[in-house]
């Protein structure tokens, strides 16, 4: 998303910034809780790379569905979205695809702003404020926002509070070199009202059972980079960075064990919290060559991440009504336990060579060498090991260390057919190592090895009617192999606990169109997806009980945007969007299937003299019920219910949110 569109459109979540673009899919699971699907259906599976001005904001083997809410999208100039496997110049979990966020330099001038929003439905209001200037060779940028949803919306407990800053600061230190650096904080404290059964989600749909289940990440990073020519028509960029990540939660998807089926019961519960800290630097160069007009971009990349995390066991209370009223710790409970530390360290070497053999032809052949080692120290008594006369112990694995490493390649070609259209095709290889706690979450440490994923993509992009129809067609090909599932093994009849093993194949497939039209005062774009997401093999249960080879992978819509814009005259601009969802499968056995929705939403902009804005924004014009994210655990083992099976995440109602912005620039 280009810094116009984020300055007009002012997006209130990072998925209104980039749902835009074709074969992306950011879920909405409130107050900035997300899943991800980009070319992969919607998941919470650590194959995507989120950055920061290019650096990772998490490190390998911790990645967070959420993640992204630990960036500050007042801060960002434009949003990158790369698609396809990219692990050959961004790492291991590039495989659905990237997303760099790029921060705003300083401005020339000064300048400044603060915003206000409120959305009475969602209880929402925002505050955001920045400013800058540069004196001299040394300019500084801050941008913040602050947002608050109280209780008092239509969805029962579903408050939360997010504060975000970002300072950049960047020094010319002469004609050729400079230093910037930035410093984002962030920080989230969120209820979670859960999901819902199909009963009340139909009749009740802002339900909540909870009443004290949260979530709270808090995040740091530094990074200061400094840039210069080291050698003629070379770029060289050396960056220092650290991290500080901290997510805790009181998770209600972990409540089990519950005394009764429904009704007052007690249930046992977690909670835990999830540190990592992290120092490493990114050393890349360009230089360019006249031989074939070709460019080389070589580097090192080094992270080192140590990763703490500690759970303990809760006793749940559940009223007569099924609501979740209270809880206390339960240090009696020692099954489950975890509290371990993970020291994380990445090293990668990468290169892509860039040339034209002929006059029309650009070839990009590259590649990344990445290394992963865990150094795991478990501080509890680990399985098996022997306490006086207790044996067998439940308090996670054994202390060990292990490593990966893998080489993606990547190559490709451009083709242009004129001045105003290209055809172009790239196979690459992106890969993703086992997590942290898919390797270390239970008692027994599984033998599992990266997954794999082979990609091959082939398009177009062309201009029509002097530049004012731009299209951009993609059709590509994601096969994964060895990936790591959730696998049920059995001594003779009997299931044992399911563990994880690399045990699935997948084909992901589809046509991606991108299309934007700008002429005199209208303009329009469009974003389609049509895609296959499939299990080639995924046996879940030893005995074959559970076979999903064949199936088309639960929660894999196709997805459609599209707005059309009016400028009747140069400082007002409204434009109706329509965000369409297809059906899906809810559950990987293909037997039960969420309706889809399509929404309509509503944006205006009214810039009045000395600097003042107005805009209004309505969502979900026709109060459609939908869900953001519907799922069945029905896998055909037992008799299917769907009360009992299938869950439902309340999409918001109709709503209006008012903003009044404030801006004061300083150009001569």
């Amino acid at each position: 998303m280009s810094n116009n569109a984020l300055k007009r459109d002012k997006p209130k979540t990072i998925g209104e910034a980039i749902n835009r673009v074709a074969g992306v899919s950011w879920v909405d699971l409130g107050n900035e809780q997300h899943m991800m699907g980009i070319r992969q259906p919607n998941s919470t599976n650590a194959v995507y790379q989120y950055l920061e001005d290019g650096i990772p904001i998490r490190p390998l083997g911790v990645f967070n569905h959420n993640s992204l809410n630990e960036l500050n999208l007042a801060g960002a100039d434009h949003v990158e979205v790369v698609k396809g496997a990219a692990s050959s110049l961004y790492g291991s979990n590039a495989v659905g695809g990237a997303v760099n966020f790029i921060t705003a330099p300083s401005s020339p001038t000064p300048e400044a702003s603060i915003g206000f929003r409120n959305e009475a439905v969602n209880g929402f209001q925002r505050v955001d404020t920045t400013a800058s200037n540069t004196w001299g060779d040394f300019g500084v940028r801050f941008s913040h926002y602050s947002s608050r949803r109280s209780a008092d919306n239509w969805q029962h407990y579903s408050n939360g509070n997010k504060d975000s800053a970002t300072l950049r600061s960047d020094y010319a230190l002469n004609a050729s070199s400079l230093i910037h650096a930035v410093l984002s904080y962030n920080n989230l404290d969120s209820a979670t009202p859960g999901s819902l059964n199909p009963s009340d989600y139909h009749s009740n749909p802002g339900k909540s059972s909870n009443t004290f289940s949260w979530r709270k990440d808090k995040s740091t990073r530094l990074s200061v980079a400094w840039e210069g020519e080291t050698l003629n028509n070379g770029l060289t960029t050396a960056t220092l960075f650290g991290r500080q990540n901290d997510h805790g939660q009181l998770p209600n998807y972990t409540y089990s064990n519950c005394t009764a089926t429904t009704g007052a019961a007690t249930c046992v519960g977690t909670l835990n919290n999830n540190h990592v800290s992290s120092l490493g630097f990114d050393l890349k160069h360009q230089q360019d060559f006249s031989w074939l007009s070709s460019r080389l971009i070589a580097g090192l990349y080094y992270d080192r991440s140590p990763n703490s995390y500690k759970s303990d066991n809760l006793t749940v209370t559940r009223s007569a009504a099924n609501i979740y009223t209270s809880y206390v710790l339960n240090p009696a409970r020692l099954v489950g336990v975890r509290n371990y530390k993970a020291d994380i360290t990445n090293t990668a070497l990468f290169a892509q060579w860039e040339l034209s053999p002929l006059n029309k032809v650009r070839v990009v052949a590259g590649g990344r060498l990445d290394s992963i080692n865990y150094n795991f120290s478990n501080f509890l008594v680990p399985a098996g090991t022997a306490l006086g006369s207790a044996t067998n112990r439940n308090y996670g694995a054994l202390s060990e260390s292990r490593s990966f490493a893998r080489f993606s390649p990547k190559i490709g070609s451009t083709y242009a057919l004129s001045d105003s259209a290209s055809v172009y095709a790239n196979i690459s290889q992106g890969f993703t190592p086992p997590e942290v706690s898919a390797l270390y979450g239970k008692a027994v440490t599984p033998d599992l090895k990266p997954a794999t994923y082979d990609s091959y993509e082939m398009g177009l992009r062309t201009a029509y009617f002097d530049g004012a129809l731009k299209l951009d067609a993609t059709l590509y090909r994601l096969d994964g192999h060895d990936t790591i599932v959730s696998f049920t093994p059995y001594i003779g009849t009997v299931a044992q606990a399911s563990t994880n093993v690399n045990a699935g194949q997948t084909r992901s497939s589809g046509l991606e169109l991108n299309l934007a039209w700008k002429e005199g005062a209208v303009d329009a774009r469009l974003g389609a997806s049509l895609a296959s997401h499939r299990y080639v093999t995924y046996l879940a249960t030893q005995n074959g009980a559970v076979n999903y080879s064949g199936k088309e992978i639960s929660s894999a819509p196709d997805t459609l945007t599209a707005e059309i814009g009016y400028q009747p005259v140069k400082d007002v601009r409204v434009a109706l969007e329509m965000v369409k969802q297809s059906s899906y499968w809810m559950n990987d056995l293909n037997t039960v299937r969420y309706d889809g929705h399509t929404l309509f939403n509503l944006r205006g902009n009214y810039k009045f003299t000395g600097g003042w804005e107005a805009w209004l924004q309505g969502r979900n014009l026709t109060n459609q019920l939908y869900s953001d994210s519907a799922s069945s655990s029905y896998n055909g083992t037992a008799a299917y219910s769907a009360a009992g099976n299938d869950k439902y995440n309340s999409g918001s109602p109709r709503s209006l949110m008012l903003g009044l912005n404030y801006a004061f620039n300083g150009k001569k």
